[in-house]
């Protein structure tokens, strides 16, 4: 199974593409969408449906698991990430590939076994749990690829967790 997660944000939105057979797990790639803020806004939405697609293309994944929005004090930039998130669904619907989504808390308890674990913890786990020398940079980054790891410690009670 072939597991893109995808870690959702604006200037910054994180992805990891991970394989998953027989309880083992490995790194096919990870990196981040850069999107600058002097961009026009649907310049930025249509850099990010773009990247989206092409690693769509270089991968064909069975599964996308979205990071659910974390919902902060900044109405406008929470509108501004959910439009980025929207670009990104939006390039994933129609490939074939299922679309899931987990909270934070549900990401951190298939990694980690805590649900409150701190990024630290997170991102640590990642790096075991992958047979890394060093934890993935940037954050985003390594968030997206727990994610997708989530999905795949997940995968066989995956329906409640679809995107519908």
């Amino acid at each position: 199974m072939i597991v893109l997660g995808i870690d959702p944000g604006l200037a910054l939105m994180g992805y990891g593409v991970i394989s998953s057979a027989d309880n083992k797990i490995a790194l096919l790639e990870c990196g981040t969408i850069v999107t600058k803020a002097q961009m026009p806004f649907p310049r930025r939405l249509a850099v990010i449906h773009e990247n989206i697609k092409q690693l769509l293309g270089k991968y064909d994944p069975d599964c996308i698991a979205f990071e659910e929005l974390f919902s902060g004090k900044n109405v406008k930039t929470v509108i501004q990430v959910a439009q980025a998130r929207g670009a990104a669904m939006a390039a994933a619907f129609g490939t074939g590939a299922e679309l899931y989504e987990y909270t934070p808390m549900q990401i951190k308890q298939a990694v980690v076994g805590y649900g409150r674990a701190d990024k630290k913890q997170v991102q640590e786990m990642v790096r075991l749990l992958l047979g890394m020398e060093e934890i993935i940079r940037p954050d985003d980054a390594a968030d997206a690829v727990a994610c997708a790891i989530c999905h795949a410690h997940t995968s066989r009670f995956s329906g409640a967790f679809r995107i519908k």
